[in-house]
């Protein structure tokens, strides 16, 4: 390693980096399956879903009928605690602390299913109505550091509504690794405070989750096959959420299976990186890998002579082999070791900052130390095994009489140089299409002028008309109106009926005005003419999907009351662009229902009006958290995870770049070193700098092109699998691949010309006295 300095650097580097990655990978994976893990009964705490038949596809929902739970633990000895979940919002006061909060309505039992000990109070408290239990982060917002139990907060359902509840709890700090958890729960019995209509016994009214526990998991057998009954109660009931079957799926298994599940109370955020990063670990592992073999098999020609003379006194192939590959697992030791400190230092803290992910290198767990060990042996001796019994062949007698030459043309060496090319390209190709299809994201059109809206939540009618009555005279406001829904914010689902077929269909309601204030492309008929509820204005998606001829004027069924087709919109985006847009109609909002405010602000008056509705707000309504919204932020979260991608796949490219790179230019060094008197001789018989690099630059271009050639299958496929989480997303053309060979090509000539420029430049006589 000290004679070859730069040969050792490469491969130490090389293979550093890929274990170091390798290392990001361990603690992603172990910190994504430890996720809700930490509860005591994962096993046996199940969560009900269901499947609904949506147009021919069967979808699972993680939702529940309300009386399902009560019904399930008076019929099932085997479930001995039930737990219903609805979530909902309200003002939260206490003193001069008022912020609008998630409240999550439980059964006295949620404390018993999940494990989350109380740093204060009993958890027993729950049954108590008049109670509430807080987050460890709750408390400190509203109390700082003290002790708040037995401290009342004020709790603001509606406008009109409120109850005073006396804190009886608080949480101890969540485990980083969760993803269920709460702010502050209540007894399930003030849901009929906050909803004075709520049925419990209503089969169309829906629980966020229903969770039973059981003593067993084979006790499930017993109340999976009894799940008839209450199919049938429901499909009775409500037809238009006819229940195919139902599904019972274990907490420890829910954050693996939130993926494919609607409107879960868990999420499965992970299944890209899941999937992705252990391909990259295994894409940056290969090229280090190849880096060492070719650096080890064209190195190995200056140490012909020390292998023949081991042979001559007694080493046989087995002990040759022996020998190299112990050298090759104790540099990547050293590799390990760098890139362990690699790892910790830059690459875990930079995915933690990317992500926002708690990663984090436990040194205390023994299995991090069993991965590094399987990755060291492994990766030495992969990287190792054929160098190793390439240079145990050669015999003693060729060796000393010259004939055995090799590493300057060794087909093994080019075959591995083409592999590393090969990812390469393909990195290069996948850097190019991840920013290309970020810049294609970002510039989409929304199918409506997002840009210049800002919109507010209102609690009720009278707030609404206060605020409404307030922004109506800035000056900077072009338009304004309300609705009972948002675009990009909610909206109701519901159950159109045509021609004997049912679809699931997105319900806006909104103002006559909302369609102006939005900027929202009328196609064809008109928009609401009368005060008539029975008018509907849907989107092209919807004609689409319904098939239907001439819309204009066409009846279909939504429940039981059918309504008229008056107008026809442009497809617009209520989703981010990972969805397919939802067929959807617009309906007639009464006023009395409006909770939206939207508001259109002139050109340049944005941040003005903005300013503005946060003064009016704060003049009419003290006791309540300003809830003004950009429209353009509406989606915040998708394009921050958006960018977060591209940089993390830029990141990645760059070091694949780097790594064949350097590999290049450790092999290049070593074939020059090889040929400094033949490079000599040509100069001498008249050979131009630039013939001579173009003598040793014309083999690898080769390389490299075939090497274009292989990548683009390769590329493409991985691509199409990435880019298949986008329901919109940008082309593959052709232009992606020449970007990415022009790319590789100016990579791999610069490294070359680096190199042989050197050898061209040098002087002939001094190189002929070295030789």
């Amino acid at each position: 390693m000290l004679k070859n300095p730069i040969s050792a650097f490469i491969n130490v580097f090389g293979l550093a980096v890929a274990i170091g990655m390798c290392l990001v990978v361990y603690v992603f994976y172990s910190w994504d399956s430890s996720l809700d893990q930490f509860h005591e009964h994962k096993d046996e705490v199940f969560l009900a879903t269901f499947f609904v038949n949506r147009e021919g596809t069967e979808e699972q929902y993680g939702i529940s009928p309300l009386p399902l739970g009560e019904m399930l633990q008076q019929d099932f000895p085997q479930v001995e605690e039930m737990c219903r979940v609805i979530d909902g919002g309200a003002i939260v006061k206490h003193e001069d602390n008022v912020f609008e909060e998630s409240l999550r309505y439980v059964d006295p039992s949620f404390l018993k299913v999940f494990t989350f000990p109380l740093k204060w109070g009993r958890s027993t408290s729950l049954e108590d109505p008049n109670s509430i239990i807080l987050s460890e982060e709750m408390a400190i917002k509203y109390f700082g550091n003290e002790n708040p139990v037995g401290e009342q907060l004020l709790v603001k359902f509606t406008e009109t509504t409120s109850k005073t509840f006396t804190i009886s709890g608080v949480a101890k700090a969540f485990p980083d690794a969760h993803i269920i958890s709460f702010n502050f729960l209540v007894n399930f019995q003030n849901l009929k405070t906050s909803r004075p209509n709520v049925d419990h016994s209503d089969w169309q009214e829906m629980a966020h989750a229903t969770l039973i526990k059981v003593k067993d998991p084979e006790d499930m057998i017993a109340v999976r096959s009894g799940m008839d009954k209450y199919q049938k109660i429901q499909n009775k009931i409500e037809q238009d959420w006819a229940i195919s079957s139902f599904e019972f799926i274990s907490i420890a298994d829910l954050h693996f299976r939130a993926g494919t599940i609607r409107n879960s109370i868990s999420a499965d955020y992970n299944g890209e990186a899941r999937l992705g990063m252990p391909i990259i670990a295994i894409f940056m592992i290969v090229m280090a890998s190849l880096n060492y073999i070719n650096i080890a098999i064209t190195s190995a020609a200056k140490r012909l002579k020390e292998i023949g003379l081991r042979k001559v006194i007694g080493a046989n192939k087995r002990l040759v082999i022996f020998q190299f590959l112990t050298e090759n697992i104790f540099m990547t030791f050293l590799a390990l070791v760098a890139g362990v400190i690699m790892s910790i230092t830059i690459f875990i803290p930079w995915m933690k900052n990317l992500s926002g992910d708690p990663l984090l290198f436990d040194p205390l767990d023994p299995f991090v130390w069993i991965f590094l060990l399987i990755v060291l042996l492994v990766t030495g001796f992969f990287s190792g095994i054929y160098p190793a019994f390439y240079i145990s062949k050669f015999q003693p007698v060729q060796i000393f009489k010259g004939k055995a030459k090799f590493g300057q043309k060794n087909t093994a060496t080019k075959v591995f140089l083409s592999l590393q090319l090969v990812i390469t390209c393909a990195g290069i190709t996948n850097a190019v299409i991840f920013t290309q299809n970020n810049t294609f994201q970002n510039e989409r059109s929304w199918g409506y002028q997002h840009e210049g809206v800002i919109y507010s939540f209102v609690a009720s009618k009278s707030a609404f008309d206060q605020l409404h009555n307030a922004m109506s005279q800035e000056s900077g406001v072009q338009s304004l109106e309300g609705a009972s829904h948002h675009l990009g914010s909610t909206a109701a689902t519901q159950i159109v009926h045509h021609e004997e077929m049912e679809y699931e269909v997105a319900q806006l309601e909104v103002g006559k005005r909302y369609f102006e204030t939005m900027k929202l492309e009328l196609l064809e008929g008109q928009l609401f003419a009368s005060e008539e509820a029975n008018e509907i204005v849907v989107n092209e998606t919807f004609v689409y999907n319904l098939v239907l001829q001439n819309p204009i004027g066409k009846q279909v069924k939504i429940d039981d009351r059918s309504v008229r087709i008056v107008g026809v919109v442009k497809d617009f985006h209520d989703q981010s662009f990972s969805y397919e847009i939802r067929p959807t109609f617009f309906s007639l909002a009464n006023e009395e229902n409006y909770r939206f405010l939207a508001i259109r602000a002139s050109r340049g008056q944005v941040e003005n009006v903005y300013h503005a509705m946060q003064k009016n707000w704060a003049a009419l309504f003290p006791e309540t958290p300003f809830n003004g919204r950009y429209q353009e932020n509406v989606w915040g979260y998708f394009f921050e995870q958006l960018n977060s991608a591209q940089k993390f796949y830029r990141v990645i490219a760059f070091f694949t770049v780097l790594l064949a790179s350097m590999g290049l230019y450790g092999l290049i060094n070593l074939n020059v070193e090889g040929r400094i008197k033949e490079f000599s001789i040509r100069k001498v018989l008249g050979a131009s700098v630039a013939s001579i690099i173009q003598l040793l630059s014309k083999g690898y271009a080769g390389l490299i092109l075939v090497a274009f050639v292989i990548s683009v299958p390769v590329a493409t496929y991985v691509l199409n699998i990435w880019l298949a989480d986008f329901a919109f997303r940008t082309e593959i053309g052709v232009l992606v691949f020449v970007v990415a060979l022009l790319g590789t090509l100016m990579v791999s000539l610069v490294t070359i010309g680096l190199q042989t420029a050197r050898a061209a430049l040098a002087n002939p006589i001094k190189s002929m006295r070295y030789e």
